[in-house]
């Protein structure tokens, strides 16, 4: 499927993955319209050739006509907090998202959707993690939802005409990215360059995937496989941990902080500590990352240093 021409829907367009994506299928020819409540982007994000509607997808209505002429859904929208102090209302948001507008493409007749899983589906799994590992264990209710929604999918993809893409990301890093690790060390050390506190003990360590790399590998997916559900690991071969996360932030601002630690093995609540997913199953489609995960840190470590300082 190529997607020149097409007219493509983004829910949650107007955030981190959201944005960069938009830009992309725009500079690729494809028609775009956002649809975001801006609890988690910015309308600033969201290039100006794509037509924007300001919608929360939790309530039905809000996607009365948004789906008319539309061949393609990409769905980014969630309520994305991993550590949240409501997480049966997450879990419900997040599914209502979903299933509200599932029969919203139903009554428009759209029958093809490109959804962003998480690595959170797995849980605390053995690395590297395929997609056909079982059992899906997540220990967050933000896991539960991304797995709960793929559930929803696989239904409808196995009971109508609807064809499914799932995505289950490693951490993806880059322009634009706030409310992580790499964006929250930077501002840290902007105020205090001398001390560095990270959370945990700073070893964990993931796959990080630089956007770049994350948007090709979506669009690579949806543009070759065909079944009717179509799920994927996107990540990187190699891992990055939080220590070198703050050292390589630290090279790039030319400082030699003390590192405080808050102690645990994990950052947070939900914190999945160790994580790095098989991409064979990727690969064997005809895609690679261009970078690996150190490259990544290290390429958009300098982009948000630029943004923050």
């Amino acid at each position: 499927m190529d997607l020149a021409d097409h007219h493509v829907l983004v829910t949650g367009g107007a955030g981190f993955v959201g944005a960069h994506l938009v830009s992309r299928l725009l500079a690729d020819g494809s028609a775009v319209t956002v649809v975001d409540d801006c609890s988690n982007g910015s309308r600033e994000r969201v290039a100006d050739d794509a037509e924007f509607v300001e919608a929360d997808l939790t309530d039905p209505a809000s996607l009365d006509g948004v789906l008319d002429d539309v061949d393609l859904v990409f769905h980014l929208a969630a309520s994305k907090l991993v550590d949240t102090d409501r997480p049966h209302g997450q879990f419900e948001d997040n599914t209502k998202m979903t299933r509200n507008l599932l029969e919203a493409m139903a009554d428009a007749g759209v029958t093809k959707i490109a959804y962003t899983s998480s690595s959170t589906v797995y849980g605390e799994a053995p690395r590297p993690t395929p997609e056909d590992y079982a059992p899906l264990e997540p220990i967050s209710a933000y896991g539960a939802s991304k797995l709960a929604d793929e559930g929803l999918l696989s239904a409808r993809a196995h009971s109508h005409d609807l064809t499914v893409w799932n995505f289950r990301f490693a951490n993806v890093v880059g322009s634009g990215l706030r409310g992580a690790v790499i964006p929250d060390f930077i501002e840290k050390l902007v105020d205090d360059p001398e001390t560095l506190t990270i959370l945990g003990d700073g070893r964990q360590e993931k796959s990080y995937l630089h956007i770049d790399d994350c948007v090709d590998a979506m669009l690579h997916i949806v543009t070759t496989a065909d079944d009717a559900v179509n799920t994927y690991n996107l990540g990187t071969r190699t891992t990055t941990s939080v220590d070198r996360i703050a050292a390589i932030v630290a090279d790039e601002m030319d400082l030699d902080p003390d590192y405080e630690y808050t102690g645990g093995d994990r950052g947070w609540t939900g914190d999945v500590p160790k994580m790095r997913l098989s991409i064979e199953k990727l690969s064997a489609l005809g895609w690679e990352p261009e970078l690996s995960s150190d490259e990544a840190v290290r390429r958009s470590t300098r982009a948000l240093i630029d943004e923050l300082r």
